[in-house]
């Protein structure tokens, strides 16, 4: 979409373009609030501030709609706009047999001790990277876990805005 569709974009087709980002309500609604946007970097600077807003009951609600990494489908169905980002960031994610297994066993172990899903940015690693993050994330506390969960998926969503709103 380019910056000036987004800046006179209906209230509702401002709110679907951002859940493509990230399916938190309230960050759509606070990003619109404050449109019209001189520039893409003055869109992500209040998306990025905004992120910072966002409660745990929020961000677990948005975990339900991530596939789990090497994982091809979501708990819930995802939009193809949601598709195609999932796709595209986990391109670099081609683990052999052995690799798949540490992934499975991997997630499985994540989800039974923190009750949600193993969210990285995983755009631009290799399915190893993803696996060693993996592994070092297991030995963190709760809220340790929380925090990075936090930052990783305001990551994605900075990253989903900046590669789908043009100039």
């Amino acid at each position: 979409m380019q910056l000036i569709e987004f800046n006179q974009a209906s209230t509702e087709d401002a709110i679907r373009f951002l859940k493509h980002c990230v399916q938190i309500p309230s960050w759509a609604t606070d990003v619109i609030a404050q449109r019209p946007y001189a520039s893409i970097d003055a869109v992500l600077a209040v998306a990025k501030q905004q992120a910072t807003t966002w409660t745990w009951d929020e961000i677990k609600l948005a975990l339900d709609n991530h596939p789990r990494i090497g994982e091809k489908k979501a708990q819930t169905e995802l939009s193809e706009v949601e598709q195609g980002f999932s796709h595209r960031e986990q391109s670099a994610i081609t683990p052999d047999e052995e690799t798949q297994l540490a992934l499975i066993k991997g997630n499985q172990a994540y989800e039974k001790k923190y009750g949600h899903i193993f969210l990285i940015k995983a755009f631009g690693l290799t399915s190893e990277d993803v696996l060693q993050a993996l592994k070092y994330r297991l030995v963190n506390d709760a809220e340790t876990e929380k925090r990075i969960v936090h930052h990783q998926l305001a990551e994605i969503a900075l990253l989903r805005l900046s590669q789908e709103l043009q100039p």
